[in-house]
């Protein structure tokens, strides 16, 4: 099954995204993965977000696999429970790659989500929203924005079930 989890910045979708995942592997038995697509660039604010998800995740049972990009070339165990945290990292790290394009990186990112489904029993993505603001950005950005309108159409399309959980900052989501 695949669950599509988004949610503007700090709005408690990674935590959300958790307790989802450990509750459908506490009914189905099956294994943990935590896919962290977070390419570490080195500074503290990235190595900080880094730690607060560890953190978040810790004694949960995780095991946690690490992949920037191409997730095609990704093998989980069967009936596990994945969560890929998150579809902005990896949409940016495939978009930008010097052998990318938005074309060629939506096409990678479809088929290693596919690959993925296929894989496990469950598999959960997170990803945010960057659609609100009405701001105007340079053309890499509109093009960034645009892939991700696309993925996010792409994988709502394909998601066995759709949850719309709307609440206040400050107000986290009720345990799913």
């Amino acid at each position: 099954m695949i669950f599509l989890v988004t949610g503007g910045a700090a709005s408690g979708k990674s935590e959300y995204a958790e307790k989802l995942a450990c509750r459908l592997s506490a009914i189905d038995g099956g294994p943990l993965i935590y896919l962290a697509t977070m390419q570490p660039a080195g500074d503290p604010e990235t190595a900080a977000r880094i730690r607060r998800h560890q953190a978040l995740r810790a004694g949960k049972g995780f095991r946690t696999l690490e992949r920037c990009r191409d997730l095609s070339g990704v093998q989980v165990p069967g009936q596990s429970v994945v969560l890929l945290e998150c579809l902005m990292n990896l949409a940016a790290n495939e978009m930008f790659a010097p052998d990318s394009n938005p074309d060629l990186a939506f096409e990678r990112i479809c088929a290693g989500l596919v690959h993925l489904a296929e894989q496990s029993r469950h598999l959960i993505v997170v990803s945010g929203d960057l659609f609100s603001d009405g701001a105007v950005y340079s053309p890499e950005t509109e093009a960034y924005r645009r892939l991700m309108a696309r993925l996010h159409t792409w994988l709502a399309a394909r998601a066995e079930i759709r949850e719309i959980v709307c609440g206040l900052v400050g107000a986290p989501p009720q345990t799913p």
